[in-house]
């Protein structure tokens, strides 16, 4: 067998519309300078203000958040007229100070077309009583 083999990956998921195609080009190139950038400081900084709360408030601060968030992130209002706001999580995680294009843009609340989900249906598909989507209730 020559030196040089080729590795072949027996694990891979080969699901083309779920992952995307692969490409050799993606594996060689990798992600763009400043995409890699941006995750490697939201990252350092999220790590740097947990080590800041450790060392100030003690190590079993941090526990507490992550298990609020935990349960703040599950916690989602019935389907019906109004939209989850998840406005608990967002107070605990600081996103209530950022506004971004898709605070203000494009909302379907705002369109005329739009019909609010059944709130009944909603639900049976949660619980899964019923299947298939959240149809629009009709007026």
């Amino acid at each position: 067998m020559a030196s040089g083999s080729i590795k072949h990956d027996v694990t891979s998921n080969g699901d083309a519309l779920r992952f995307g195609l692969d490409s050799v080009k993606r594996e060689i190139v990798g992600s763009h300078p400043l995409e890699s950038l941006r995750e490697n400081s939201n990252t350092f900084w999220e790590d740097k203000k947990k080590m800041g709360l450790a060392l100030t408030y003690g190590s079993s601060f941090n526990l507490r958040r992550d298990l609020d968030t935990q349960i703040l992130a599950r916690f989602q209002r019935p389907p019906g007229a109004l939209p989850s706001s998840m406005l608990g999580l967002e107070a605990l995680t600081g996103a209530l100070d950022d506004f971004g294009f898709e605070d203000y843009l494009n909302l379907p609340q705002n369109s005329e077309s739009f019909r609010p989900a059944d709130m009944h249906h909603g639900m049976e598909v949660r619980l899964g009583i019923s299947k298939g989507p959240v149809q629009p209730s009709f007026f």
